[in-house]
């Protein structure tokens, strides 16, 4: 449905080797439709830019104007997967199914935690 009317612009264009990746800011036009989603724009950018694999394309940060009709956002493609997981932030990995989510629940994860400080040397391995 939005694959029709949705125009992808790529402005700020920046080719960055000291991190193996390319950086822009990306503008998104669909009038009369909703702001289409990333896996779609993922897609359409790595057509665009001859990418191999579509998991190398990191897009984040997407505002939508007042109005609708035009959206703008942030995009990164990695030269590999390898750096992209050196350098991305945890939480950008997890979002793409990169990284595993920590198991258990927040309070569980604090709670082992205060429990391990309180033991010393091979005891702290010994629990799970």
């Amino acid at each position: 449905m939005s694959e029709k009317t949705c125009t992808i612009r790529t402005r700020k264009f920046i080719t960055n080797r000291l991190l193996g990746r390319k950086q822009f800011v990306i503008d998104v036009l669909h009038p009369g439709s909703s702001t289409p989603s990333k896996e779609e724009l993922t897609g359409k950018l790595s057509k665009m830019y001859k990418v191999s694999d579509d998991k190398t394309v990191v897009l984040f940060g997407f505002r939508t104007k007042f109005g609708g009709g035009r959206t703008t956002g942030f995009g990164l493609i990695y030269d590999t997967l390898d750096i992209l997981k050196k350098i991305e932030p945890k939480f950008r990995l997890r979002r793409a199914g990169l990284m595993a989510k920590p198991e258990g629940s927040r309070k569980q994860r604090k709670e082992r935690k205060n429990r391990i400080k309180k033991l010393r040397g091979k005891a702290k391995n010994k629990t799970t």
